[in-house]
């Protein structure tokens, strides 16, 4: 089996035994294989498929069926339920009914009637592309190295250079019907080839079995980087060479914090936006080059990078060294940037648009470049963000490696515009599902590795949001994060008693998701003495995490919200103790009770930057609580008189309710406050099953 230098072989002959021969199972891992490198394609782009000899559930009749990636699907992550399967008989057969060019999006819906599983994914519109081939494996793959060739200037003779004969070249064409027919007719005049480039668009390779479509998919990849890599080497400078230097890493990292939420703010003008920051060393070659200014303005040329990136970034032009502690200042420097962005998206949308077209879309950057330090992408969360960097890094490849060995050419205008305003990709984006209460919003949490903690970070992921939880116990931490999807959650070990750390924590936040909009201050420890037995050192670290911390993290939040200019929101997790009297309790009683009174007054002072402050106060959470894990639940038994063992039924027979509160109905209140009671501030919610001294009103 031969090595491969610029992809990755992935093929196991072990696993692949493993099958069975099973083709639509090794039609998957095919698919997967080519979808864990990112220089072979990147997420959601592409397509797979393989054909199969079924029984036509209705005339018993064996007929060749074609199993290929659903439609939005991606092929690094593809199961079963994600493709579709069409009666390829059915597919030729609507050859007899097609109109032509102008009628194209008629035919899109016709492919329900060749489905041959009714429990398909909806068909891509790669369908007819793959359907029309007669081999009974296909790959049509991004990969950069190809892409390169086909954004060329002379792509089609460069082609040649490498393969001769041996591959084909069909020019920009939009997929759909009218491509598959091309594609099917180039292959009839030239039978001997073993693939065929796509103008601006990609590849496709096929072969007899699945192993042999994935290794010439991989062959022909080799060979196109192998080309590029000796192209680069002979030119020497790439991107004309470097125009500037960047900074250092950390330098880099801390501007692009500070900057982020300004920046989020600006691209939030019609919705809240999830932020990413990349400063790769890709990225830094092409954002510090002479180049730039030349090339940054043609935008991307495959589809796939300009759905994702829209048509062109935005430049900053910010000097390196700027000093961005003023957000205001900064913020009125770059606005105009991004004034002039929106108003040529528009005169782009009004230059292009159709009869027919949507209505225009968010007119705000997507990817946007701040030379020497990195690129930012804003989108509406850290998947689509993250993906949308990848792949204008995608496009970066593309570019460099076109300029090698000719010049870049990106889509005419018109149409790349009937790409993405395209009324199948409306379509598609009209069956996206609801968005859920928190999406699009930050949320960090304090003490997220413990019991209550844990669960209001549970609970908001799972309403939208996007979290960030903290701890001072970093084995906790790194437990708890196992259960969210890595785009959804991040942590950070640290103690934010110390100002440092959270300030490191706040930069953390905006670099991971572009800013912060929830604060939960959930981080608590609980003593439990008398008067004579409290010791300063007690009063201290109570203090400190319950009191302190609060009022230095709610600072630099909201400092954080003032830079996005939008709503925000503050809510502490305090306590019945800090409403109603108790024994052995005068450490922890007065720090709650300040935390309550610290979120009334905030919530008086920060109405009219509309961020609401509002408090939770739980009582008696034992199940799952680390709080009561050692000293204060042998303390709290002992004022009461009772065993550690009887004290969730002492708690729950002395609320109104005789209910056992647990961390999840602590959480409950807390998105209550975030997403029902949206008109209240200054509000304390209690969880506690009813505690008459601790009503409020």
């Amino acid at each position: 089996m031969r090595s491969f230098d610029h992809v990755l072989n992935l093929w196991d002959d072990r696993k692949e035994a493993s099958y069975n021969e099973n083709q639509i199972d090794l039609f998957l891992y095919r698919s997967n294989l080519l979808g864990a490198d990112l220089r072979i394609t990147n997420f959601g782009g592409g397509n797979t498929s393989c054909k199969t000899i079924e029984s036509d559930p209705l005339s018993g009749e064996l007929k060749e069926v074609m199993w290929i990636k659903g439609s939005g699907g991606d092929i690094g992550t593809l199961t079963r339920k994600g493709i579709a399967g069409l009666f390829t008989d059915r597919l030729h057969s609507l050859k007899k009914i097609y109109k032509g060019l102008p009628f194209e999006d008629e035919i899109v819906p016709l492919l329900q009637h060749c489905l041959y599983d009714l429990n398909s994914a909806a068909p891509s519109i790669d369908t007819p592309l793959h359907g029309l081939l007669p081999f009974p494996h296909i790959d049509h793959l991004h990969p950069d190295a190809l892409i390169a060739i086909a954004a060329a200037k002379d792509g089609e003779a460069i082609m040649k250079q490498i393969w001769g004969d041996s591959i084909a070249w069909i020019p920009w064409q939009r997929p759909g019907f009218d491509l598959g027919l091309q594609l099917e007719k180039c292959y009839k005049d030239n039978p001997n080839i073993k693939g065929i480039i796509l103008g601006s668009h990609g590849l496709f390779t096929w072969g007899n079995t699945s192993k042999e479509c994935y290794f010439n998919s991989l062959t022909v990849i080799e060979e196109a980087s192998i080309f590029l890599e000796k192209a680069q080497e002979k030119k020497g400078s790439i991107f004309g060479g470097l125009k500037i230097e960047s900074p250092t890493a950390p330098y880099r990292l801390s501007q692009a914090a500070q900057l982020m939420p300004i920046l989020r703010g600006l691209c939030s003008e019609k919705n809240q936006m999830i932020g990413h920051f990349s400063d790769e060393p890709a990225v830094l070659a092409f954002i510090n080059s002479y180049d730039l200014e030349r090339l940054a303005p043609l935008g991307t040329s495959c589809p796939d990078h300009f759905l994702r990136t829209k048509i062109k970034p935005l430049v900053l032009s910010l000097a390196i060294t700027e000093d961005l502690s003023d957000s205001a200042a900064i913020r009125e420097i770059i606005k105009p940037a991004f004034e002039q962005y929106r108003a040529d998206y528009a005169e782009y949308y009004e230059a292009c648009k159709r009869a027919d077209s949507p209505a225009m879309r968010d007119a705000n950057p997507v990817v946007i470049i701040y030379p020497g330090i990195g690129i930012f992408t804003f989108a509406k969360d850290k998947q689509t963000a993250r993906v949308a960097s990848e792949f204008y890094q995608n496009a970066i490849n593309v570019m460099r490696g076109a300029e090698a060995i000719s010049s870049y050419t990106a889509l005419p205008r018109q149409e790349a515009f009937n790409i993405e305003y395209w009324l199948l990709e409306e379509a598609k984006l009209q069956r996206m599902p609801a968005e859920k209460p928190l999406s699009r919003r930050i949320a960090l949490i304090t003490g997220g590795g413990g019991g209550i903690g844990g669960a209001i970070a549970k609970k908001l992921a799972a309403e939208g949001a996007h979290i960030v939880i903290t701890d001072l116990s970093e084995d906790r931490l790194k437990e708890g994060i196992q259960s969210y999807n890595k785009d959804v959650a991040r942590y950070f070990s640290g103690d934010i008693t110390q100002e440092k750390d959270l300030l490191k924590l706040i930069d953390f936040t905006c670099l991971q998701f572009g800013g912060v909009d929830i604060i939960v201050h959930s981080a608590g420890l609980a003593i439990s003495k008398s008067l004579t037995d409290t010791l300063e050192s007690d009063w201290d670290i109570l203090q400190n995490v319950l009191v302190k911390a609060q009022f230095q993290l709610f600072k630099l939040g909201v400092n954080i919200m003032k830079k996005q200019q939008f709503d925000g929101n503050l809510v502490t997790i305090a306590s019945k103790n800090g409403l109603v009297s108790g024994p052995n309790n005068v450490a922890y009683g007065t720090a709650k009770a300040a935390q309550q009174h610290m979120t009334r007054l905030l919530a008086a002072e920060l109405a009219k930057e509309n961020i609401r402050v509002n408090t939770v106060n739980p009582d008696g959470v034992i199940v799952g609580s680390k709080i009561w894990e050692g000293e204060w639940a042998e303390g709290r038994a002992k004022a009461y008189g009772i065993s550690v063992s009887d004290l969730p039924a002492h708690y729950a027979k002395r609320n109104l309710l005789n209910q056992i509160i647990l961390p999840e109905d602590i959480a409950n209140g807390v998105f209550a406050i975030l997403a029902v009671l949206n008109k209240s501030t200054g509000l304390t919610i209690n969880v506690d099953g009813g505690i008459p001294e601790a009503f409020v009103r």
